[in-house]
Parts: structure tokens; C-alpha cells; sequence
């Protein structure tokens, strides 16, 4: 293997980094050997990474003989790693797309996913990682390995009381997330100011009494305005109500007046814990069944 170090001077000669797209490459082929892994990969996988950059991690893993898809916004990149990994793309081990990941078709038989994804697409690309993992027509994935930056993480994983809050707890509908290991800024170049950490996903498989996408909605709703109590945030009806089947706006406004009486409802919404929501939620649901 040639190494991070090779591979992101080469890249580096080609071009300046571009900042605008959150380009930090980690240089520490230990940990980059780390993301592999904790994503236990093997030559069964088809895995998707998203942007490959100088492509540091794209050669840890196909060093393991796995399938990669690799998704690459930037040009210059692209054509960096069309050089640098020629013989894997004629192979069709590689099969590399230039392209943005959040608005990229996926394949469908990604098994695993392993990145070192920009901070500022972090939130989006969860709810990408969800909606493919929903979908009926792909493949089940089995884990997910980012590097991510540690505030980030710690609201994904709700690490302090102060990380409540409707990513994590959206999060918990679909995923067990764990955070793995710190990662300074020096082990990246250029180095940015704040640490990163690994995290991994997982799909738990749990069925819920009530729809997910309402769940999802009502948390969204309440967290919005996190100071107020939920008798006052859910009396709006959510914007994208409708996408939920057999829902409407009256039928919510219908499912709050029958919660009037309900304490949880002088409730603010960092004092309720996941399997509260899903109980509300539930409880939303058959009353505005029997009205």
C-alpha cells in the first residue's frame, strides 16, 4: 500500500484543498486501517464511501477484497483517483462516481458504508443513510463506520443530558449508535480545530405500534421550539403531516384536543425519554382513531 501520506501529496500536487467542501484527510494510516475495522469488512461486502478525497480509506478498503462504490463531489479528486486506483476501476472492484452523495442514486446491494464525511453534510446524510435503509428494494445494511466531528457525535449518541434532542432521538427509530474512538486534529490535513470521533451504526430491526414517520414528525415539531411545553408546540400541525398515511390536518388537531387532560403535555420535550415519544405517539394515533 503506498499510504496516506502518498496519496494525499499526490492530490495536493494536482490542486489546492478546497475548503468550501470541508476537506480534512486523515493522514494516520492506523487509523484509517481503525474505520476498516470496525466495519468488520470482508471480500463479501459491497461497501459505499463517501467522499474518497485523495482516497486514503478507499485503499485500506479494497485492500480487503471487498466490492466499493466510492462517490466523489470534487473533479479534480475524481480525476486524481482515476489515476491512482486505474487498475481496481478496470477491474470493477471500484466503481467510482462523481457526483454529490446526498442527491446520488445508490446502488442497491450496499452491504456496509465507511466514510470521513465533511461536518457540514453530517445531519442530511443520516436521513440519507435512513431512507436507504428503509427502502424495500435494497439490500439489508449490516453497519456503518463515520468519522465525524465529536460534537456531532455526541448529540447522534446522546452522550450528556445537554445532547437530548431530535437527532438522536430520530436516530434511535432506525439505528443503535455507538461512539468508538477520539480523534485529534493533528492525525488530519489540513487540521481542523475542533476533534472527531468514530461512530458506528447499526440497524436494530425493532417494529414500533405506531408510524415512524409521525414519531419522527412530532419530535421534529416539539424540539423545534425546545423551550416551550408540548401543549403549546403540538398544537401546530406538522408542515409534512400529509406524507404520513392517513393522516391530515384534522385528524391531528383532532388526536391534541383529545390529550388536553394529559400531563405529559405540561412536559417540555428534552424531560421525555424515546420510549415516551413512541407511547405518545401511539396514543395520538388511537385517539384520533375513536373520535
Amino acid at each position: 500500500m503506498r499510504g496516506a501520506r502518498w496519496l494525499i501529496d499526490s492530490l495536493r500536487d494536482k490542486q489546492p484543498f478546497d475548503k468550501s467542501l470541508g476537506q480534512h484527510f486523515l493522514v494516520n494510516d492506523e487509523l484509517i486501517v481503525r474505520a476498516v475495522e470496525l466495519g468488520n469488512v470482508t471480500d463479501e461486502d459491497h461497501v459505499l464511501e463517501i467522499g474518497p478525497g485523495p482516497g486514503v480509506l478507499t485503499e485500506a478498503l479494497l485492500s480487503t477484497g471487498c466490492k466499493l462504490t466510492a462517490i466523489e463531489i470534487d473533479t479534480g479528486a475524481v480525476e486524481h483517483l482515476c489515476g491512482a486506483f486505474a487498475p481496481e476501476i478496470e477491474s470493477e472492484q471500484l466503481l467510482l462516481i462523481e457526483g454529490d452523495a446526498l442527491q446520488t442514486r445508490w446502488p442497491e446491494t450496499v452491504t456496509k458504508i465507511i466514510a470521513n464525511i465533511p461536518y457540514q453534510i453530517s445531519s442530511p446524510l443520516i436521513d440519507e443513510l435512513t431512507r436507504y435503509h428503509r427502502n424495500p428494494r435494497t439490500t439489508e445494511l449490516q453497519r456503518i463506520v463515520l468519522l465525524v466531528q465529536e460534537e456531532f457525535a455526541e448529540r447522534l449518541v446522546m452522550e450528556y443530558e445537554s445532547d437530548v434532542g431530535s437527532l438522536g432521538m430520530t436516530v434511535c427509530l432506525d439505528w443503535e449508535c455507538e461512539i468508538e474512538d477520539k480523534v485529534p486534529p493533528h492525525h488530519f490535513s489540513p487540521m481542523p480545530k475542533v476533534n472527531s470521533c468514530y461512530i458506528t451504526m447499526a440497524p436494530h430491526g425493532e417494529a414500533w405500534p405506531c408510524d415512524v414517520r409521525l414519531v419522527r414528525q412530532m419530535i421534529h415539531l416539539a424540539f423545534d421550539q425546545r423551550r416551550k411545553k408540548l401543549r403549546s408546540t403540538l398544537k401546530a400541525v406538522p408542515r409534512r403531516i400529509g406524507r404520513v398515511n392517513g393522516w391530515h390536518a384534522g385528524r391531528w388537531k383532532q388526536a391534541y384536543a383529545a390529550h388536553q387532560d394529559d400531563e405529559r403535555m405540561e412536559l417540555r420535550p428534552e424531560e421525555l425519554e424515546f420510549d415516551d415519544w413512541i407511547e405518545l405517539c401511539e396514543s395520538f394515533t388511537r385517539n384520533a382513531d375513536n373520535s
